[in-house]
């Protein structure tokens, strides 16, 4: 018979407050989170022999303070690479490999509309530039286009900005990230040329949105929205706007800290705690239909 290793908390709580505190977004939340984290480990509240379940625990508490959902202690199935941001790397590969690279569906609708579902990621654009590529100068001739974001958890912002791209005419400014490390800042622009056809800035564009629409996802959404560019019909988005880092503290566990915060150029703010808010709302389920819908009427006006 096999004999398990014992999980031991006490290293991985230690490990996880001081990447909270070195590298979370905001400082002063990270010391707090720090504390209190060593603080339940103190009170035996983490005295558990399962990883799945001590990751449930320390993430509840992370986000007990500020609500950020990408500050987690993540559990992982299968052993995980020591390596920086290897886990979080290897499960996208393997989605990466079963959604035809992030763009499972290009359909043709009635009345000249076309869907592009991306799901599961935006993955990393290294990966993603030729298959999203493909799906979006199918769809470029379309009278007007869907963007069916409702399974899409998030991922690159190169990606987003990659994206946004083939849905704009001009190079146009998107985000910005503020970055801890250094106190750096970093603008993200739409790119002057696109591998392929652009579906262009002046055609119907729909983008769908649900309660499980989240953090890169939410991006491309709250880009084109607050440049006047896309309608968002379904969900209010789950609210996640910082980008985070990944770091292997135990063979099954990962904890993902957030490490920027993104501000709109136009909105001077972002989407965290709050969603994406739709301005067609509906059900997730009813926004496909509520999309084509609305773009029939328009081509029909």
């Amino acid at each position: 018979m096999t004999t398990l290793t014992k999980l031991q908390p006490a290293p991985v709580i230690d490990e996880t407050a001081r990447l909270v505190t070195e590298h979370y977004v905001f400082p002063e939340t990270a010391e707090q989170l720090a504390g209190l984290l060593r603080r339940r480990l103190a009170e035996g509240a983490y005295d558990v022999d399962d990883a799945e379940e001590l990751a449930g625990l320390v993430t509840a508490d992370l986000q007990s303070v500020n609500g950020d959902r990408h500050l987690r202690l993540k559990h992982h199935a299968e052993p995980v690479s020591p390596k920086q941001g290897a886990a979080t790397l290897d499960a996208m590969r393997r989605d990466f490999d079963t959604s035809l690279g992030g763009a499972p569906r290009v359909q043709l609708l009635d009345g000249g509309v076309a869907v592009v579902e991306l799901a599961p990621m935006l993955f990393p654009l290294e990966w993603a530039a030729e298959p999203l590529s493909a799906a979006l100068t199918l769809a470029s001739r379309a009278q007007a286009l869907i963007v069916d974001l409702r399974a899409n958890r998030g991922g690159d912002p190169d990606t987003v900005a990659f994206v946004c791209s083939y849905l704009l005419d001009e190079r146009t400014h998107l985000n910005t990230m503020h970055w801890r490390d250094g106190g750096r800042s970093e603008q993200s622009w739409s790119l002057p040329h696109v591998p392929g056809a652009r579906f262009g800035g002046s055609k119907p564009l729909y983008v769908l949105s649900s309660g499980a629409t989240f953090s890169a996802a939410e991006e491309l959404a709250y880009n084109l929205q607050q440049l006047g560019r896309a309608i968002v019909v379904g969900e209010p988005t789950r609210g996640g706007a910082h980008p985070c880092r990944g770091w292997t503290v135990h063979p099954h566990l990962e904890a993902t800290v957030p490490v920027g915060r993104a501000i709109n150029p136009v909105s001077s703010t972002n989407w965290e705690g709050t969603g994406v808010q739709p301005d067609i709302p509906c059900a997730a389920a009813d926004s496909l239909d509520r999309a084509h819908a609305s773009a029939l009427a328009h081509l029909s006006g």
